[in-house]
């Protein structure tokens, strides 16, 4: 496994060392090339980038504080492997951050916004019936940013973006099947109507509907990897 995280990181580098260094190893994390668990060697990653140590060292201490890799005495960094209950937490936080954010983009999207969201939509429903995992799973995130994005708030969008960033190593979209992707592009059309409507109480209704839905198929995902990774 760490020979194939280092290939990748090969592949990605580029003369920005610091910055270069966080931004492929995070990429790297989040979409799911190092998963829960996975060894990050410093001196493997040093040589990779072709730069000493310290930049390595600084980039892995900008994630242990991100909550993506964990360091341990004798054991070095591993990307964090949280349990059920855990993630559990997370969940929960995240499902109210977006309520929150969802309640105050109702009335601040454009129209403009919405078709950037009813665009995102559409790519789901094209992914669901060509059974194309990885870009499901990547366009469900962009498709609640386009309803989150415009309550203009910040410090929360921070607070949910990092959230969200918790749970990405599980790649759980990429695990979930036909029948619960039709079910979330249900909601992803209910929610899009309840929108347009300006319609406050049924966004905050599906929204969290759908968070439930989406709650049941992380945790089942990442109960599937906790036990890999304990046998």
């Amino acid at each position: 496994m760490t020979e194939r995280l280092i290939a990748q990181l090969v592949e990605t580098r580029s003369d920005n060392t610091r910055a270069n260094v966080l931004e492929e190893l995070r990429r790297l994390i989040l979409s799911g090339g190092a998963p829960p668990g996975a060894q990050i060697p410093p001196g493997e990653v040093a040589d990779a980038f072709q730069v000493s140590p310290i930049p390595v060292r600084e980039a892995l201490k900008t994630l242990v504080g991100e909550g993506l890799v964990v360091h341990q005495r004798n054991a070095g960094y591993r990307v964090s492997q949280m349990s059920v209950d855990e993630l559990r937490e997370i969940y929960f936080v995240r499902g109210v951050l977006e309520q929150a954010a969802l309640a105050r983009a109702v009335d601040q999207i454009d129209d403009a916004g919405l078709d950037r969201a009813r665009g995102r939509h559409d790519e789901l429903v094209t992914a669901a019936k060509y059974n194309d995992s990885k870009a499901f799973h990547d366009i469900s995130r962009e498709f609640h940013r386009e309803l989150t994005t415009p309550c203009a708030m910040p410090r929360l969008l921070n607070m949910f973006e990092n959230t969200w960033n918790l749970t990405e190593p599980f790649q759980v979209m990429r695990s979930v099947g036909s029948q619960t992707q039709g079910a979330l592009n249900a909601d992803h059309a209910a929610l899009l109507d309840a929108f347009a409507a300006r319609d406050i109480a049924a966004v905050l209704e599906v929204g969290q509907v759908h968070h439930q839905r989406l709650e049941s198929a992380i945790i089942e995902t990442a109960a599937d990897l906790v036990v890999r990774h304990d046998d």
